[in-house]
């Protein structure tokens, strides 16, 4: 199913999406259909200009989510807080997991609203996923920051398109998880969810504060497309180390461009990016994939296991060993 919207002042993705399924919004929240899936769509208006969209569902049938670029450009803000998890411990599953975490894994994206992107969910797989729309005025008005700089001062003033890309950190995951099990009826609904949300909101531009205030550069749709494309050639196989030229040539840029873009929406080189990255999947294998440290490393690449220990170590501040035997 491929669902395309294009986000405006007044749009509703609740309402367009019940259209898009022929099914009725009550209380502004869509269910699901039984011959669709299960699960649900809820849409909360903080207040005027910044509401949150909560997706928590699973679908019979693939989803891609086509967000088009709108006519005329605005100042509204979107930030998507995407949190995958792995649903079995079934060992075939286990592997199709992995494979769909490298590509589709827990992230936030924080984009203006101009700017087209796609987003697509495998059939079967549970998605979990909020969306906040905020105007920047009201955004800039929330933070109060006199001399904001980097990545926040683009987001807040920049009349350029820009997307910026983050890790899920474990406490936006929690949060999301909270509101997604926040079903029962409240009076004070209305606080709890605004009180979350601004949590979600202070723990992502605490650490975009952390990101490099060197020049931005206005970035587009093919732009962006690129960079996801270096990303998923990286992570398709982290027992190879990133060959910058060859990469270039994949996406038809020159190395000092692909270089500077791809720092300032993921916020490292792309070495950086790349190592952390390999680390949080020995994590991953070691914890949740149940692979020794011998075979962990040797997945990974490494030929020297005392290489990858310290390594490890040094990202996670325990050896692979201990950090397998960790509660």
């Amino acid at each position: 199913m491929i669902f395309e919207f294009t986000v405006h002042p007044s749009f509703s993705f609740v309402t367009s999406f019940a259209r898009k399924l022929n099914v009725r919004v009550s209380k502004d929240r869509l269910t699901i259909p039984a011959s669709l899936g299960r699960g649900y769509v809820k849409s909360i208006d903080i207040e005027a200009g910044f509401k949150f969209v909560l997706h928590h569902y699973t679908l019979k049938e693939d989803l891609q989510l086509r967000r088009l670029a709108p006519p005329e450009k605005s100042d509204l803000i979107s930030i998507i807080f995407n949190s995958q998890e792995v649903p079995s411990h079934d060992s075939a599953d286990q592997q199709s997991a992995i494979q769909f975490l490298k590509t589709n894994g827990s992230a936030i994206q924080i984009a203006s609203s101009s700017l087209g992107t796609e987003t697509l969910f495998p059939a079967g797989r549970e998605v979990n996923f909020g969306v906040i729309g905020i105007r920047s005025s009201l955004l800039a008005s929330l933070l109060h920051m006199t001399k904001p700089q980097g990545a926040l001062a683009t987001i807040l003033n920049s009349e350029a398109d820009f997307f910026f890309h983050e890790s899920m950190t474990p406490d936006a995951q929690r949060i999301l998880q909270q509101l997604s099990a926040a079903n029962s009826p409240n009076e004070l609904d209305h606080l709890y969810y605004r009180i979350r949300i601004q949590e979600l909101l202070y723990g992502l531009f605490s650490n975009l504060l952390h990101r490099d205030t060197e020049r931005h550069s206005p970035i587009n749709h093919t732009d962006l497309n690129s960079l996801y494309t270096i990303r998923t050639t990286m992570l398709a196989d982290l027992s190879l180390p990133p060959r910058l030229n060859e990469l270039a040539q994949k996406t038809g840029m020159s190395e000092t461009k692909m270089k500077q873009l791809f720092r300032q929406v993921f916020g490292d080189t792309i070495y950086n990016y790349y190592q952390k990255v390999r680390m949080e999947e020995a994590a991953f294998l070691l914890k949740k994939a149940g692979y020794s440290v011998s075979e962990t490393g040797y997945q990974l690449g490494f030929s020297n296991l005392s290489h990858f220990s310290r390594l490890f170590e040094r990202h996670y501040g325990l050896t692979p060993k201990k950090f397998t035997l960790a509660g």
